[in-house]
């Protein structure tokens, strides 16, 4: 088991207390698992042949679709890509996509048309981003690999992908989410650092 592995445990352990044993375990599996999955999710960019289910997709799209939004405008729009010519042309537009080994992506969109007004019309990207860390948690908990590729606000690679993928006028591509079956072990970094945490004041 790996620290981070270990460190989930632990949390889901100390959180679990009550007098139902067997719900208790439950709950207490329950919170291990995603404490867990938190701990140990890793950006991935190899990957093996096998094929992503379009079933699959579209369960991590419903994880997607299930993020925190602003006044619940859901300024999200995605594009699920599995066909080899388009993965391999959204390559060729972003330099750092990992596209060409990988059986799928998700790009994710914000949707002028479903957002805020004025200045608080770019809560999409938080929207959008917050949809986007589902997306890489339910791709980790399915034994998937997958890495947040941004392309907004680069304008280079908005207007490839935007090109690329026939996107309208309303529509801005936020990341390209390059989605697979891991190939090799990939570690999670261990992020922890006391030092950046501050209570009640700075």
């Amino acid at each position: 088991m790996t620290n981070l592995a270990a460190v989930a445990v632990m949390v889901g352990i100390t959180s679990c207390t009550g007098t139902d044993q067997a719900a208790e375990n439950n709950k207490c599996n329950a919170t291990e698992a995603v404490i867990e999955n938190i701990m140990t999710r890793t950006s991935v960019r190899r990957f093996s042949e096998k094929a992503v289910a379009k079933d699959t997709l579209d369960l991590l799209l419903r994880a997607g679709m299930a993020a925190p939004t602003a006044v619940n405008k859901q300024p999200w729009a995605y594009v699920a890509i599995t066909e080899r010519q388009i993965l391999d042309s959204l390559d060729a537009v972003h330099p750092h996509a990992h596209l060409a080994g990988a059986s799928a992506a998700i790009v994710v969109c914000g949707d002028l048309n479903r957002t805020l007004e004025g200045r608080s019309q770019e809560y999409w990207i938080q929207d959008c981003s917050a949809s986007t860390e589902n997306i890489l948690l339910a791709a980790h908990a399915y034994g998937l690999g997958a890495v947040w590729c941004g392309v907004y606000p680069d304008d280079e690679r908005i207007s490839g992908v935007r090109r690329v993928l026939q996107l309208p006028e309303n529509i801005i591509p936020l990341n390209v989410i390059t989605i697979g079956y891991p190939a090799g072990e990939n570690q999670p970094k261990d992020k922890w650092d006391p030092e950046k945490i501050h209570y009640q004041k700075w």
